[in-house]
């Protein structure tokens, strides 16, 4: 089942704001070539686990550098690493540069946990790509809540 990402907003009734960009890959580059808004800027880790049979959505605040050990003892997982781009593929539908909380539509099956960082949550509003890493969408937390609960995904705070 295919989902239009941009239909599901519609009919959600969540607008947003949407920015064309060059493609981004990493904060710095998102920094650089994406406007500055009003707007909270995550930092998307697609993870899982040692054995591969949990894979895991982790957004902070761009800024932060993620410490695996911390969030491992938080969410109560060893070995945590980047999950490949196969597996990002695989799960969420999309490449690397474009992860995303809105690439949980992908997710179908509800393989994966999202994970936030409390702190990009306490935010009025959020940047997500939208399934690629040319463009930006600007969304409330209100709204981006009422999407992730739309894909059958719970949201399982954390303290990065």
């Amino acid at each position: 089942m295919n989902h239009d990402l941009f239909a599901v907003l519609t009919d959600l009734a969540i607008p947003f704001e949407r920015i064309h960009h060059p493609a981004v890959y990493t904060v710095e580059q998102a920094r650089r070539l994406i406007p500055q808004k009003n707007a909270r800027a995550a930092k998307n880790l697609f993870l899982r686990d040692k054995k591969g049979k949990r894979h895991m959505l982790l957004a902070v605040e761009d800024h932060k550098n993620v410490l695996f050990k911390d969030i491992e003892e938080q969410i109560g997982v060893k070995h945590l690493s980047l999950a490949s781009p196969d597996r990002l593929q695989r799960y969420l539908g999309v490449t690397p540069g474009g992860v995303s909380l809105l690439a949980l539509i992908n997710d179908h099956q509800g393989q994966v946990e999202v994970f936030i960082d409390r702190a990009l949550w306490s935010g009025e509003r959020i940047q997500a790509h939208p399934l690629v890493n040319t463009e930006t969408l600007i969304l409330s937390i209100e709204d981006m809540a009422k999407f992730i609960e739309y894909t059958g995904h719970a949201i399982h705070f954390i303290d990065a």
